[in-house]
Protein backbone atom coordinates (compact mmCIF):
# COMPACT_ATOMS: atom_id res chain seq x y z
CA UNK A 1 0.00 0.00 0.00
CA UNK A 2 1.44 3.40 -1.32
CA UNK A 3 2.18 5.99 1.73
CA UNK A 4 1.19 9.48 2.04
CA UNK A 5 2.90 12.45 2.88
CA UNK A 6 4.63 12.82 5.67
CA UNK A 7 4.59 16.64 7.53
CA UNK A 8 7.53 18.23 8.26
CA UNK A 9 8.17 17.15 11.97
CA UNK A 10 10.39 18.76 14.61
CA UNK A 11 13.06 15.91 13.51
CA UNK A 12 13.14 16.92 9.72
CA UNK A 13 13.25 20.64 10.64
CA UNK A 14 16.24 19.99 12.63
CA UNK A 15 17.75 17.82 10.08
CA UNK A 16 16.77 20.67 7.95
CA UNK A 17 18.77 23.40 10.19
CA UNK A 18 21.45 21.16 10.54
CA UNK A 19 22.55 20.98 6.67
CA UNK A 20 22.28 24.48 6.17
CA UNK A 21 24.35 25.23 9.25
CA UNK A 22 26.84 23.07 7.51
CA UNK A 23 26.13 24.38 4.28
CA UNK A 24 25.30 22.12 1.34
CA UNK A 25 28.32 23.12 -0.45
CA UNK A 26 30.72 21.90 2.26
CA UNK A 27 28.98 18.05 2.49
CA UNK A 28 30.54 15.79 -0.60
CA UNK A 29 28.17 14.57 -3.33
CA UNK A 30 27.21 10.70 -2.28
CA UNK A 31 26.51 12.18 1.08
CA UNK A 32 24.62 14.54 0.75
CA UNK A 33 22.03 12.35 -2.17
CA UNK A 34 21.59 9.46 0.35
CA UNK A 35 20.84 12.14 3.11
CA UNK A 36 18.46 14.58 0.92
CA UNK A 37 17.38 10.18 -0.72
CA UNK A 38 16.41 9.60 2.75
CA UNK A 39 14.86 12.55 3.62
CA UNK A 40 12.43 12.26 0.88
CA UNK A 41 11.39 8.86 0.92
CA UNK A 42 10.47 9.51 4.57
CA UNK A 43 8.41 12.54 3.98
CA UNK A 44 6.67 10.90 0.79
CA UNK A 45 8.24 12.95 -1.97
CA UNK A 46 9.25 9.98 -3.86
CA UNK A 47 5.97 7.93 -3.96
CA UNK A 48 7.04 4.85 -3.52
CA UNK A 49 4.25 1.46 -3.77
CA UNK A 50 4.76 0.31 -0.01
CA UNK A 51 4.53 0.62 3.27
CA UNK A 52 7.02 0.72 6.17
CA UNK A 53 5.23 -2.71 7.38
CA UNK A 54 5.84 -4.19 3.84
CA UNK A 55 9.84 -3.21 3.47
CA UNK A 56 11.10 -4.04 7.48
CA UNK A 57 13.45 -6.48 7.30
CA UNK A 58 13.34 -9.83 9.43
CA UNK A 59 14.60 -13.34 8.86
CA UNK A 60 10.49 -14.41 9.02
CA UNK A 61 10.06 -12.41 6.20
CA UNK A 62 13.35 -12.44 3.99
CA UNK A 63 14.49 -16.34 4.70
CA UNK A 64 11.28 -17.94 5.40
CA UNK A 65 8.82 -15.89 3.44
CA UNK A 66 11.32 -15.21 0.57
CA UNK A 67 10.67 -11.43 0.28
CA UNK A 68 14.29 -10.47 -0.75
CA UNK A 69 13.43 -7.30 -1.56
CA UNK A 70 13.66 -6.03 2.23
CA UNK A 71 17.40 -6.99 2.24
CA UNK A 72 17.38 -3.80 0.52
CA UNK A 73 14.57 -1.59 0.81
CA UNK A 74 14.50 -1.42 4.32
CA UNK A 75 17.98 0.42 5.07
CA UNK A 76 16.32 3.77 3.25
CA UNK A 77 13.36 4.22 5.45
CA UNK A 78 13.13 5.41 9.16
CA UNK A 79 10.33 5.08 11.59
CA UNK A 80 9.46 8.81 12.93
CA UNK A 81 11.26 11.79 12.10
CA UNK A 82 13.57 11.56 14.69
CA UNK A 83 14.82 8.46 13.75
CA UNK A 84 15.63 10.00 10.55
CA UNK A 85 17.32 12.81 12.37
CA UNK A 86 19.74 11.30 14.59
CA UNK A 87 20.84 8.55 11.57
CA UNK A 88 20.81 11.78 9.27
CA UNK A 89 23.73 13.85 11.64
CA UNK A 90 25.36 11.15 12.37
CA UNK A 91 25.54 9.82 8.74
CA UNK A 92 26.48 13.56 7.98
CA UNK A 93 29.79 13.86 9.70
CA UNK A 94 30.55 9.68 9.45
CA UNK A 95 29.86 10.41 5.32
CA UNK A 96 31.96 13.43 5.19
CA UNK A 97 34.76 11.94 6.56
CA UNK A 98 34.75 8.49 5.08
CA UNK A 99 34.10 10.11 1.36
CA UNK A 100 36.65 12.83 1.87
CA UNK A 101 39.02 9.46 2.53
CA UNK A 102 38.06 7.22 0.05
CA UNK A 103 36.69 9.45 -2.72
CA UNK A 104 32.80 9.68 -3.57
CA UNK A 105 33.10 6.45 -6.43
CA UNK A 106 34.43 4.17 -3.60
CA UNK A 107 32.37 5.11 -1.38
CA UNK A 108 29.13 4.85 -3.17
CA UNK A 109 30.33 1.33 -3.33
CA UNK A 110 31.26 1.29 -0.10
CA UNK A 111 27.51 2.29 0.85
CA UNK A 112 26.02 -0.01 -1.60
CA UNK A 113 27.44 -3.04 -0.69
CA UNK A 114 27.00 -1.99 3.44
CA UNK A 115 23.71 -1.10 2.69
CA UNK A 116 22.56 -4.86 1.70
CA UNK A 117 25.34 -6.87 3.93
CA UNK A 118 23.96 -5.56 6.96
CA UNK A 119 20.66 -6.50 6.28
CA UNK A 120 22.15 -10.26 5.60
CA UNK A 121 23.85 -9.89 8.69
CA UNK A 122 20.63 -9.23 10.32
CA UNK A 123 18.79 -12.01 8.94
CA UNK A 124 21.35 -14.14 9.92
CA UNK A 125 21.71 -13.41 13.60
CA UNK A 126 18.14 -13.01 13.83
CA UNK A 127 17.67 -17.12 12.34
CA UNK A 128 20.60 -17.85 14.67
CA UNK A 129 19.28 -16.40 18.24
CA UNK A 130 16.15 -17.82 17.05
CA UNK A 131 17.51 -21.42 17.26
CA UNK A 132 20.53 -20.86 20.24
CA UNK A 133 17.58 -19.46 22.54
CA UNK A 134 14.71 -21.63 21.35
CA UNK A 135 12.36 -18.14 21.10
CA UNK A 136 11.22 -17.88 17.56
CA UNK A 137 10.35 -13.92 18.69
CA UNK A 138 13.55 -12.88 17.33
CA UNK A 139 13.14 -13.66 13.80
CA UNK A 140 9.76 -12.19 13.67
CA UNK A 141 11.58 -8.44 15.54
CA UNK A 142 11.42 -6.17 12.12
CA UNK A 143 13.37 -3.33 11.34
CA UNK A 144 13.98 -0.41 9.34
CA UNK A 145 16.69 2.48 9.02
CA UNK A 146 20.07 3.42 8.08
CA UNK A 147 21.79 2.74 11.78
CA UNK A 148 23.04 -0.49 10.87
CA UNK A 149 24.85 1.15 8.16
CA UNK A 150 26.22 3.64 10.46
CA UNK A 151 27.39 1.63 12.90
CA UNK A 152 29.83 -0.28 10.26
CA UNK A 153 30.94 3.34 9.29
CA UNK A 154 31.80 3.73 12.67
CA UNK A 155 33.88 0.64 12.48
CA UNK A 156 35.53 2.36 9.29
CA UNK A 157 35.93 5.61 10.52
CA UNK A 158 37.76 4.27 14.26
CA UNK A 159 40.28 2.23 12.28
CA UNK A 160 41.42 5.84 10.84
CA UNK A 161 41.45 7.35 13.93
CA UNK A 162 44.93 8.08 14.91
CA UNK A 163 43.70 8.31 18.18
CA UNK A 164 44.65 6.01 21.44
CA UNK A 165 41.96 6.37 23.19
CA UNK A 166 37.74 7.76 22.86
CA UNK A 167 35.64 8.81 25.22
CA UNK A 168 32.00 7.48 25.89
CA UNK A 169 30.04 8.80 28.61
CA UNK A 170 32.80 10.43 29.82
CA UNK A 171 34.83 7.60 30.33
CA UNK A 172 38.46 7.24 28.04
CA UNK A 173 38.68 4.03 26.20
CA UNK A 174 41.04 2.30 24.01
CA UNK A 175 39.35 3.54 20.38
CA UNK A 176 38.78 0.20 19.35
CA UNK A 177 36.10 -0.55 21.77
CA UNK A 178 34.31 2.34 21.75
CA UNK A 179 32.16 0.98 18.94
CA UNK A 180 31.16 -1.84 21.28
CA UNK A 181 30.82 -0.02 24.34
CA UNK A 182 28.03 2.61 22.14
CA UNK A 183 26.26 -0.75 20.89
CA UNK A 184 25.75 -1.16 24.89
CA UNK A 185 25.19 2.19 25.70
CA UNK A 186 22.12 2.92 22.63
CA UNK A 187 20.66 -0.19 23.79
CA UNK A 188 20.44 1.12 27.59
CA UNK A 189 19.38 4.95 26.78
CA UNK A 190 16.68 3.29 23.68
CA UNK A 191 15.66 -0.20 25.11
CA UNK A 192 13.40 -1.01 21.78
CA UNK A 193 16.32 -0.05 19.15
CA UNK A 194 17.71 -2.62 16.82
CA UNK A 195 20.48 -4.51 19.08
CA UNK A 196 20.82 -7.22 16.28
CA UNK A 197 20.54 -4.83 13.64
CA UNK A 198 23.42 -2.74 15.09
CA UNK A 199 25.47 -5.44 16.06
CA UNK A 200 25.27 -6.65 12.60
CA UNK A 201 26.81 -3.41 11.55
CA UNK A 202 29.56 -3.95 13.46
CA UNK A 203 30.37 -7.52 11.68
CA UNK A 204 29.79 -5.73 8.47
CA UNK A 205 32.73 -2.95 9.28
CA UNK A 206 34.79 -5.90 10.67
CA UNK A 207 34.11 -8.16 7.58
CA UNK A 208 35.49 -4.95 5.38
CA UNK A 209 38.57 -3.97 7.67
CA UNK A 210 39.84 -7.73 7.78
CA UNK A 211 39.22 -7.80 4.10
CA UNK A 212 36.35 -10.30 2.88
CA UNK A 213 33.88 -7.14 2.23
CA UNK A 214 36.92 -5.41 0.03
CA UNK A 215 36.95 -8.19 -2.54
CA UNK A 216 33.51 -7.56 -3.55
CA UNK A 217 33.46 -4.01 -3.51
CA UNK A 218 36.57 -4.18 -5.85
CA UNK A 219 34.96 -6.59 -8.04
CA UNK A 220 31.88 -3.79 -7.90
CA UNK A 221 34.44 -0.99 -8.96
CA UNK A 222 36.01 -3.05 -11.63
CA UNK A 223 32.38 -3.56 -13.16
CA UNK A 224 31.41 -0.21 -12.96
CA UNK A 225 34.75 0.81 -14.52
CA UNK A 226 34.43 -1.41 -17.53
CA UNK A 227 30.64 0.06 -18.20
CA UNK A 228 31.90 3.52 -18.07
CA UNK A 229 34.72 2.38 -20.74
CA UNK A 230 32.37 0.96 -22.72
Amino acid sequence: MPRERRPLGLGVLLLGSQLANVGLSNIPNVTLGFILAQAAIYLGFINLPWSTREICVSSYYVWHLRQWKRLLLATFDHADDMHLYYNMVSFLWKGKSLEQRYGSRKFFAILAVFSVAVNVVYVALGEFVSSFLDDYSYARQCAIGFSGVLFALKVLTTKHDRSSTTTVIGIALPVKYGVWCELILIQVLVPNASFLGHLAGILVGLLYTKGPLKVIIKILLSILDRKSVV
